[in-house]
C-alpha cells in the first residue's frame, strides 16, 4: 500500500520536472511514510543534470510485503534487457506467490542463472506478468491495485486499476503531457493552474449534491479525471491516453456445483475462507475492523483461523442508538479476539472535519467516514494492515432497498398508462401520507427510480441551493450506460450491478481508502475478490432477497462461522448522530460559521442554506443529510480553492515494529 505519482511529458522536458514530482510526493506522505523515491528515464536518482526527461516516476512506500527489498520505483526485465521496465505500484496482489511460480516455471529457460526475480514481493510478479501476457495480465491479478509500467523499448506507459476500484488513480492530460497519481492533491501541487475556481466542473458539483459523492470518472476539477475501476490505459508521449475496460461483471444465474443447496452454501463459505487466507499474507501485523454486523464479523472470524492473536477494532458514539460497540465486543468475545474500542466525542468529530476533507481529495458526504478515520487512527497504533467487510452488500444483496422489487411487483402487471396515472395521483397526495411514496415509485421504471443508496435532494431542493442548476444533468448521466449493460437481468441483479459502479466505488471504497491511508494503515477487503465474485454472480434472486431478510445465501453459508447473535441481525454500520448534533450545541454553531465564512456565493445560495439550517434546528424538517452534503463541500472549497482553511496535517510517525 503506497502512493504513486508520475509525469509523462509531451516532448522531452527540462530536468526541473524531476524535482517538481519529488516535491509533490510530500502531499501524500501519509500513504507511504517508510520510503520516498523517484526514477526518470535514463538516470536513477533525483538529479537529471542537463539530460532531457520524458518520464518521471515518484513513490511513497508503506512496506507490507518483502520489507527489506521490493523498493520502488522498481526495475525489471528479461535476461537480455534486465531493466527494460520501470514500475510503480499501489496495492497488494494476493496471488503473487502462485503467479511467480507459474511465470518462473514457464520461462526458466530464458534466465541462464535460473533466477527470474530479485525480490520476494508482489511487484515483480506484476511486471513479469505484463512482459509475458501483455495487457491481459490485469485479468490474472487477484488483488487491489493501481500501477504504472513504463516500457523503455517502446516508450509506452501502461496504467491499470483493479476491477472494483479499491485503489485510486487520477489523470490529468494537457499540452505539457500526462500526470497521474494516487491522490488528486499531488496533481494539484504539480499542476497549480488547475486549482482555481474557474477550473471547477459545475456538472460534477451537481452530481455530487445529488449522490453525495463525485461519480467516476469525474472530479470537481475539470482538468483532472479518474481512471475508472476495471480499466487500463496506454499513453505515448504527446498523445491522449487510450482507455480499455477489461472488467465487466455479470450477475446472471449459472449452475453451481451439482447437489443440494447446502453444497451451494459450502461453496460460498469456501470461496470466502480462501479469500481471507490470501488477504492475510503480509510480513507485518494484520488486524480487523469489527462493526458488529455479519460482514465484518465473518471476515474477523475467518481471520482468527490464521492468526489466533488477531486484534479487532470498532468505534461508536456515546449517544444511545448510534453505536454497535456492545455488539462488536460480544462478537469479539465469541470468536476469541482481543478487542479495542474508540469512542468519538462531538468535539473530536467537529475538530477533525477540515483534516478529513483534505485527505478525501474530493468531498464525500458520508458522515460514517469520520468515525472510520478515528478507528483507523486507533488501529494504526497496533497494526499496519486491517481487514474489513466492504463489498458484501453489493455482491450478495445486502441493502434493504434491494427488497423494493418485491413490494413493487404488482405494478409490473399494470399497463404503462395506468402506472403513469398512479404517479400523477401520488403528486396530489399530501406529503407524509401513507402510500404516497409507494404510488410514486411504482409508477417509475427501475432506471428512473434507482440511482444508488444516496438520496438527498430532489429537483426543487437543488434549484433552491445551486446557482447553476441544470435539470438535464440528472442521475441518468451517470447511470444510463451502466443500466444498458444489464438489460434482461432480474431487478436486484441490476441494482447490484449499478451499485458496483456508483455507490461502491464512489463512496464506500473512497472513504475506506482515504481514511485508512490518512493514518498510513492498509485496508484489505476480502469480499471484493475475483473468486468470491464468481460465486456471488451465480446466485438467483431468491437466494439474495426474501420478504424476511437480505443476503439470504450468505447468511446460510456463514452459519457456524458467525456467532448466532449476529447472523440475522439488521445492518447498522457506523451510524452518526448528525441529525441531533446539527440541532444542538455540538454542530449548529460550527455549521453557522461554515455558511457565513464560505466564499461559495457564486455556486450556492447561502441564504437558502441558512434557512434550511434554521428549519432543521426548529424541527420543522430533517435536513441533516442535505446540510452535511453542502457543509462538506464548503469546507472542501475553503481548502482547495479559497486556500482559506488550512488543516493541521501532522507528519506520520509510527512504531517501526508493526
Amino acid at each position: 500500500m503506497c502512493g504513486l505519482l508520475g509525469f509523462l511529458t509531451s516532448d522531452a522536458a527540462t530536468s526541473d520536472v524531476v524535482d517538481q514530482v519529488y516535491n509533490a510526493l510530500h502531499c501524500m506522505r501519509h500513504r507511504g511514510p517508510d520510503e520516498r523515491g523517484t526514477w526518470h528515464d535514463g538516470t536513477d536518482g533525483r538529479s537529471a543534470g542537463s539530460a532531457p526527461v520524458h518520464l518521471v516516476l515518484g513513490f511513497n512506500r508503506l512496506s507490507i510485503i518483502d520489507i527489506e527489498h521490493s523498493h520502488q520505483p522498481l526495475r525489471w526485465g528479461p535476461a537480455d534487457n534486465p531493466e527494460r521496465y520501470a514500475l510503480t505500484f499501489n496495492g497488494e496482489i494476493y496471488n503473487y506467490i502462485e503467479l511467480r511460480e507459474e511465470l518462473a516455471a514457464a520461462h526458466s529457460a530464458e534466465f541462464p542463472d535460473g533466477k527470474m526475480f530479485a525480490t520476494e514481493g508482489d511487484s515483480e510478479a506484476i511486471v513479469a506478468a505484463f512482459h509475458y501476457w501483455g495487457a491481459e495480465a490485469v485479468r490474472r491479478l487477484r488483488g487491489m491495485f493501481a500501477f504504472a509500467i513504463w516500457d523503455t523499448e517502446t516508450s509506452e506507459l501502461f496504467l491499470a486499476r483493479d476491477p472494483f476500484g479499491i485503489k485510486p488513480l487520477f489523470l490529468a492530460t494537457g499540452p505539457g503531457g500526462t500526470a497521474f497519481g494516487s491522490e488528486k492533491k499531488s496533481l494539484l501541487d504539480l499542476l497549480p493552474a488547475l486549482r482555481s475556481s474557474d477550473e471547477l466542473d459545475p456538472r460534477a458539483l451537481e452530481h455530487y449534491t445529488v449522490l453525495q459523492y463525485v461519480p467516476e470518472p469525474e472530479t470537481l476539477h475539470k482538468g483532472i479525471r479518474r481512471l475508472e475501476s476495471g480499466t487500463y490505459a496506454t499513453v505515448r508521449p504527446g498523445e491522449e491516453p487510450k482507455l480499455t475496460r477489461y472488467f465487466r461483471p455479470g450477475f446472471t444465474v449459472r449452475p453451481f456445483t451439482p447437489g443440494s443447496e447446502s453444497a451451494r452454501y459450502r461453496e460460498i463459505a469456501a470461496a470466502l475462507e480462501d479469500s481471507v487466507a490470501k488477504h492475510m499474507r503480509a510480513d507485518v501485523t494484520v488486524g480487523s475492523f469489527l462493526s458488529g454486523g455479519i460482514d465484518s464479523t465473518a471476515v474477523a472470524a475467518l481471520a482468527m483461523r490464521h492468526n489466533p492473536n488477531l486484534i479487532t477494532f470498532t468505534t461508536g458514539f456515546e449517544r444511545e442508538g448510534y453505536s454497535e460497540v456492545d455488539v462488536a465486543a460480544e462478537s469479539a468475545e465469541a470468536i476469541g479476539a482481543r478487542h479495542i474500542v474508540k469512542v468519538v466525542s462531538p468535539a473530536e468529530f467537529a475538530a477533525a472535519i477540515p483534516e478529513i476533507v483534505w485527505y478525501l481529495d474530493d468531498p464525500v458526504a458520508d458522515p460514517a467516514l469520520v468515525p472510520l478515520y478515528f478507528v483507523a487512527k486507533e488501529a494504526r497504533k497496533h497494526v499496519k494492515v486491517v481487514l474489513s467487510g466492504e463489498g458484501a452488500d453489493e455482491l450478495f444483496g445486502g441493502y434493504t432497498i434491494y427488497r423494493e422489487p418485491l413490494s413493487l411487483k404488482p405494478f409490473e402487471y399494470l399497463p404503462k398508462g395506468l402506472r403513469r396515472l398512479a404517479g400523477k395521483l401520488s403528486d396530489r397526495i399530501p406529503d407524509g401520507t401513507r402510500g404516497k411514496s409507494l404510488l410514486h415509485r411504482g409508477s417509475l421504471t427501475l432506471e428512473e427510480r434507482y440511482y444508488g443508496n444516496a438520496r438527498s435532494f430532489n429537483d426543487a431542493q437543488l434549484r433552491a441551493v445551486l446557482r447553476e442548476f441544470r435539470p438535464e444533468w440528472t442521475h441518468q448521466d451517470v447511470t444510463a450506460s451502466i443500466y444498458a449493460q444489464s438489460r434482461g437481468w432480474d431487478p436486484v441483479a441490476r441494482m447490484q450491478h449499478l451499485d458496483l459502479f456508483t455507490w461502491l466505488r464512489g463512496d464506500i471504497l473512497v472513504k475506506a481508502d482515504k481514511m485508512t491511508m490518512a493514518n498510513s494503515l492498509e485496508l484489505r477487503v476480502p469480499f471484493l475478490d475475483a473468486e468470491v465474485l464468481k460465486v456471488a454472480e451465480r446466485l438467483p434472486f431468491e437466494q439474495k432477497i426474501t420478504k424476511e431478510t437480505t443476503k439470504y445465501a450468505l447468511r446460510q453459508a456463514l452459519e457456524g462461522i458467525v456467532p448466532p447473535h449476529v447472523l440475522h441481525r439488521a445492518k447498522l454500520g457506523f451510524p452518526v448522530p448528525l441529525r441531533h448534533w446539527l440541532r444542538g450545541t455540538e454542530l449548529f454553531d460550527w455549521a453557522q460559521a461554515q455558511i457565513a465564512d464560505s466564499q461559495t456565493d457564486h455556486l450556492l445560495d447561502k441564504a437558502a442554506i441558512k434557512t434550511m439550517l434554521d428549519d432543521h434546528r426548529a424541527g420543522r424538517s430533517d435536513h441533516s443529510r442535505r446540510l452535511w452534503t453542502l457543509l462538506v463541500f464548503m469546507v472542501w472549497h475553503g481548502i482547495f480553492v479559497e486556500d482559506r482553511i488550512k488543516p493541521e496535517i501532522q507528519e506520520p510517525v509510527y512504531p517501526v515494529s508493526l
